[in-house]
């Protein structure tokens, strides 16, 4: 796998992928009940590890590469 996340992609990902894990749990806000608190951290957790192995599936397919190496 070749590296295809930047690193401001990167930090976006990250950032919005701990709010996705922890919202569920930190806010009580009714929204995040049954399937949608799973949804929420399932799509948190795919961007923390996209985030950390700077490789996304959809920017391959693509074409999209948003890093300079």
């Amino acid at each position: 796998m070749t590296a295809n996340v930047g690193n401001l992609d990167r930090i976006m990902r990250a950032v919005l992928g701990v709010v996705l894990i922890l919202a569920p749990f930190v806010s009580g806000a009714a929204v995040f009940q049954g399937w949608l608190m799973w949804a929420s951290v399932i799509v948190g957790a795919v961007l923390l590890f996209t985030a950390a192995t700077r490789f996304c599936g959809l920017y391959r397919v693509f074409g999209i590469k948003t890093c300079r190496t």
